[in-house]
């Protein structure tokens, strides 16, 4: 079992993740009988499991799960994910479980209210928490970028028939849709509760 120091007074959460130790994905994964080739690695200390995994693993005996669905968390954040955490750690480093824990990437937008980000908090959060917070593996902005490629889509569909007018069949070969503007309901979006852009 791990040895840990106990600080008191408890340090921030910022400065808990900073002090961590962190080890390579591939050694973490490495635990479970997973390799490198049964991963997409983000950088050294993220990844993402194939799905094709189940299928290498079929064999073994199934494990118990844990859905951490809902909480009502304190007014300084802790709820889903420090539970989650808190219950891994509990499960591995003190029953000496084989324990695999997936956390959802979390949105940006709380990343500067007064709660943070959603990484945890204290000895039971997600390392490294500006990479968790900010980016992970960037689906989030994968999302963001394909919703605002169909709005711009959208309206540069709407612009070109109202310029070409009765010549745009005939000038790009495509069927009118003929857009109400007035009935998209489809909005541009940014993962950050950036009060300038709300209605």
């Amino acid at each position: 079992m791990p040895q840990f120091t106990y600080l008191e007074p408890v340090p921030s959460d910022i400065d808990i993740a900073q002090a961590a130790t962190l080890r390579p994905i591939v050694e973490v994964a490495a635990q479970v009988g997973l390799t490198e080739d049964d991963l997409d690695l983000y950088g050294k200390y993220k990844a993402k499991v194939h799905l094709d995994v189940i299928e290498k693993f079929k064999d073994r005996p199934q494990g118990k799960y844990i859905d951490v669905t809902a909480i009502t968390p304190t007014p300084l954040g802790e709820g889903k994910t420090t539970t989650t955490v808190g219950l891994s750690q509990a499960l591995g480093a003190h029953l000496g479980k084989r324990v695999f824990t997936c956390i959802r990437q979390p949105s940006q937008g709380p990343t500067f209210s007064i709660k943070g980000g959603a990484a945890g908090g204290g000895y039971s959060q997600a390392v490294p928490m500006e990479d968790f917070n900010l980016h992970l593996t960037g689906d989030i902005h994968a999302v963001t970028a394909a919703n605002n490629l169909l709005a711009a889509a959208i309206d540069a569909r709407i612009m070109h028939e109202r310029n070409y007018g009765e010549r745009f069949e005939k000038v790009t070969g495509l069927k009118p849709l003929n857009i109400d503007p007035y009935t998209i309901t489809w909005h541009r979006v940014v993962d950050v509760n950036d009060r300038a852009l709300r209605q």
